[in-house]
């Protein structure tokens, strides 16, 4: 990670990190408040066949508001219909935070396969005047801060139940939205990882 905090510095790049996560129509689990012995019960109707996943990516710059982007791909459990995100799209969230930070960026995720895809890293080569790529260290979920949002967002999804796949993208959308403008609640994500995004070292002189 500190080869890719020195080339931020050197470029003026924002510092982006990437990565995924999905949802079902199953809700997730949450705690709340009931009477002794009534614990409350949400029914879920219709089958669990359906998934919302998503890619997102946080990214931080010394005086710069931290930002946050991600692309959906909404998969209905069709006999083989794809569920992963192809490398064009995350080209495509690249282009993206790049268009919307008008700024470099140096873009971190993990070892996915898709990640190492030939064209990803032809992508990165034919841009490299404003991207560069790095690999976060294997089985090291802790050094991204993306994950934190994952955490945010199961955390206000616990104990809802959609009524079907296209309410669980509606709500999706707005939960991502909301932590899209709230910026302090990025930052949390970075903290939590204990990484620190320096500004560049300036010199004065005599």
């Amino acid at each position: 990670m500190a080869a890719g905090k020195s080339t931020a510095a050197d470029l003026g790049a924002y510092v982006c990190f990437e990565d995924e996560a999905g949802q079902g129509l199953r809700p997730p689990k949450g705690r709340t408040w009931a009477p002794r012995g009534m614990r409350p019960v949400v029914r879920v109707r219709g089958s669990n066949r359906g998934r919302v996943n998503i890619a997102g990516a946080v990214c931080f710059r010394p005086g710069q508001r931290s930002r946050f982007f991600y692309r959906l791909r909404v998969s209905y459990g069709r006999k083989g219909e794809r569920k992963a995100f192809t490398w064009s799209e995350y080209r495509d969230l690249i282009v993206v935070a790049h268009l919307q930070l008008k700024a470099p960026v140096v873009w971190c995720w993990d070892n996915l396969n898709v990640h190492l895809a030939r064209e990803l890293g032809d992508f990165a080569r034919e841009n490299k005047e404003w991207l560069r790529v790095f690999q976060l260290p294997s089985y090291a979920p802790d050094l991204n801060p993306a994950e934190g949002i994952w955490s945010l967002l199961k955390r206000s999804l616990a104990d809802f139940a959609a009524a079907d796949l296209n309410h669980l993208v509606k709500v999706t959308k707005h939960k991502l939205k909301k932590i899209q403008y709230r910026p302090h609640l990025i930052d949390g994500c970075l903290a939590e990882t204990g990484l620190i995004i320096e500004p560049p070292n300036t010199t004065s002189s005599t």
